[in-house]
């Protein structure tokens, strides 16, 4: 079995919906397209489609598997356009978004040095607060900050994002500094519009445990950097991405609260709209940010003094 083609092959299926649309957009007979999902079945030993006559649906085998071979699948299309193309220089337009607060912390110091690298690639970065429809708003990689990734997207995951409960000392002077997590529950809160509004979600470090608090205050913001203002300017107790904080918190101007719980930690992911045909612009940029932003993000080692 050509395994290879067989993922392709199954991908497309689940991307089509139907293995007669994915027969089509192939080229390939109805036959043929079943054949190979059913070969790559059984070389994982495992149902991967639910087939019925109206309807076409991923059992859990599948949703594992899905996003393995979208990574195979690119790995293989890196390789052969490495071979095809070694010596072309980039070039050409992105449009990137990202969230403001991350754009404005990390990401446009490094398209800055990624252009300066690659001088023929122009990058029209576009700062939104909110999940995008790629192909609609006509963006070549979007930057996601989040606990999962929808298994039918194509994400490469850069980096890992870690928050912190945190709060100036002044304001904790006048209000008195919370020992338990448990306890935030009566303090004011400032929270983010999209995540953590009502809940802030921790792990006890001392067994793994799970804890949930419910949360509330007088101040909600749908931008991180604006939260850190928030907090900066006393007005309450916020939870922050290091990648915000990291600064402030070596120098004393913001204070670490809770060192025996850590909140929720994030993925840093890069998402785009199709792995056919890469633009060299799009395939150097995504090993660049790959390669600048790792599972030790730079923001979370401490800066000496």
């Amino acid at each position: 079995m050509d395994r290879l083609n067989a993922m392709r092959v199954f991908v497309t299926v689940v991307d089509a919906g139907s293995l007669s649309a994915a027969a089509d957009k192939l080229d390939l007979s109805r036959p043929v397209v079943t054949r190979y999902v059913a070969e790559l079945e059984q070389w994982t030993g495992a149902r991967l489609l639910h087939r019925t006559t109206r309807r076409l649906s991923l059992t859990a085998a599948g949703e594992e598997l899905l996003p393995r071979c979208r990574q195979v699948l690119e790995l293989a299309g890196d390789m052969q356009a490495a071979v095809r193309h070694p010596a072309e220089a980039p070039s050409g337009q992105l449009r990137i978004t990202a969230s403001t607060s991350f754009a404005q912390a990390q990401l446009a110091g490094a398209v800055a040095d990624y252009v300066r690298s690659y001088p023929g690639v122009a990058v029209d970065l576009v700062l939104l607060d909110r999940a995008v429809n790629l192909v609609d708003e006509r963006i070549d990689l979007a930057i996601r900050v989040s606990a999962e990734i929808d298994p039918n997207l194509i994400a490469r995951r850069l980096s890992v994002c870690r928050s912190v409960v945190c709060a100036t000392p002044a304001y904790l002077k006048a209000h008195g500094q919370p020992q338990r997590v448990e306890e935030l529950a009566q303090r004011n809160c400032l929270t983010h519009s999209y995540f953590g509004r009502s809940l802030w979600n921790f792990t006890r470090k001392a067994d793994g445990q799970p804890v949930s608090v419910a949360v509330a205050g007088n101040l909600s913001t749908n931008d991180a950097s604006s939260l850190m203002a928030l907090a900066r300017a006393g007005a309450g107790i916020a939870m922050l991405p290091t990648y915000l904080t990291s600064g402030l918190l070596q120098s004393g101007e913001l204070v670490s609260l809770f060192p025996d719980h850590e909140p929720q930690v994030l993925g840093v992911y890069a998402v785009y709209a199709s792995r056919k045909h890469m633009p060299s612009a799009l395939r150097t940029l995504l090993d660049f940010l790959a390669e600048r932003f790792t599972e030790v993000p730079a923001w979370d080692t401490p800066q000496p003094r």
